[in-house]
């Protein structure tokens, strides 16, 4: 018959109760550390093991975080039968107007970079919400235009994609949806 393992306190982790968080309260104590509980991230990603440093926790909580919100995204546009780059395209070509942009234009105002934009135009243009038209003095200048049928998917999304993403964030206190941006805006410039 196989003898229990015997459990072995990590300090800053799982020490909220067990007969192991006695040996870890008291090695916690004496490095001058709060007692913590395993995280939601550390569940969701299994990990039995402390975050090397916050700093690494926050990295990987904001890129989880960016993966469930992007699987959960696509699970909404999908009955509409657009992906989440589509609709994309639709409201910013809808915010130019009848100016319409190029391709590399439409690149750059992207919220996910999208790795093949004349693809994701050719398949827009096929299902009819996007048009794109030469210029008369250089034939190597596209510019791609919302159509009518485009500017009416938007119409039909734009109140149930507004309550979804309210949805999302309902609970969420305004002081610190404001903490979330002012960080990712800090992360963003640093990257660029």
């Amino acid at each position: 018959m196989r003898q229990p393992r015997e459990v072995v306190p990590i300090p800053g982790w799982n020490c909220g109760g067990s007969p192991a968080s006695i040996g870890c309260s008291n090695e916690m104590k004496e490095k001058g550390m709060a007692p913590t509980t395993k995280s939601s991230l550390a569940s969701a990603l299994k990990q039995n093991r402390p975050f090397v440093s916050l700093e690494q926790q926050v990295y990987l909580s904001i890129l989880r975080t960016a993966s469930e919100l992007s699987y959960a995204v696509d699970q909404y546009f999908r009955p509409f039968d657009i992906t989440p780059s589509q609709y994309n395209v639709l409201r910013i070509l809808r915010g130019v107007g009848a100016d319409g942009l190029c391709r590399n234009e439409i690149s750059e105002r992207m919220v996910t970079a999208t790795p093949d934009m004349s693809r994701l135009l050719d398949r827009m243009e096929k299902a009819g919400w996007v048009r794109r038209e030469r210029a008369e003095d250089d034939r190597r200048q596209v510019s791609t235009y919302i159509t009518k049928s485009g500017m009416e998917l938007l119409e039909t999304l734009e109140t149930p994609t507004r309550d979804f993403v309210m949805r999302l964030f309902s609970g969420t206190r305004v002081s610190d949806l404001k903490a979330v941006l002012k960080v990712n805006d800090q992360i963003r410039t640093k990257l660029s």
